[in-house]
């Protein structure tokens, strides 16, 4: 495990996307039914991750479509690309998309169909994935080690580190959550 002191901070907001090549360069951000897609070039030392509220796109453009997925997924791809990536070399990680207030419409479900199957459609590889559950998660995203790690907003102070090698279909978070989740 590395010292996280040494990595400069930057919090990815909703309707956001941050990609750089600065291997000291941590991305965070605070998810509930939002998901954040990771994704990296592993071979051009660039990565990035994005914040969306929505799945699909919007029926109009502006500030109104940074909180849908289509235009994030595609903002993030276009910004690797920029930075050196190739996209036959893409991966991606898949976190959050929690039902966070019951009886409402799972929309935090939708968008996490919506980011797998938009990565699918797109041919690029899953490489891990963790979504669903009923809290939300704190994640921070290593973009050039692709390292990823979430904790769940239980108020614990745990930390326990598990590995996604490969993808599973679905994964819930645990309802008490008292650890936080490292993707390697």
């Amino acid at each position: 495990m590395t010292d996280d002191a040494q990595f400069r901070r930057i919090h990815v907001i909703q309707g956001e996307y941050k990609v750089t090549d600065d291997p000291n360069v941590v991305l965070s951000t605070i998810l509930g039914s939002c998901v954040a897609a990771c994704m990296r070039d592993p071979v051009a030392g660039v990565g990035g991750m994005n914040h969306f509220l929505l799945p699909g796109s919007a029926n109009g453009s502006g500030g109104e479509a940074t909180r849908y997925g289509v235009h994030l997924m595609e903002l993030l791809i276009n910004g690797l690309l920029k930075k050196g990536a190739r996209r036959d070399r893409l991966e991606a990680k898949i976190i959050g998309g929690a039902k966070t207030i019951a009886g409402f419409s799972n929309v935090g479900e939708k968008n996490a169909e919506f980011a797998q199957q938009f990565l699918t459609d797109e041919g690029i590889r899953i490489v891990g994935s963790n979504t669903g559950g009923d809290v939300g998660r704190k994640l921070e995203y290593f973009p050039v080690s692709g390292r990823a790690r979430q904790y769940p907003l239980t108020g614990s102070e745990m930390q326990k580190t598990v590995a996604l090698e490969t993808v599973p279909q679905k994964v819930i978070a645990p309802k008490p959550a008292d650890t936080s989740i490292e993707f390697f």
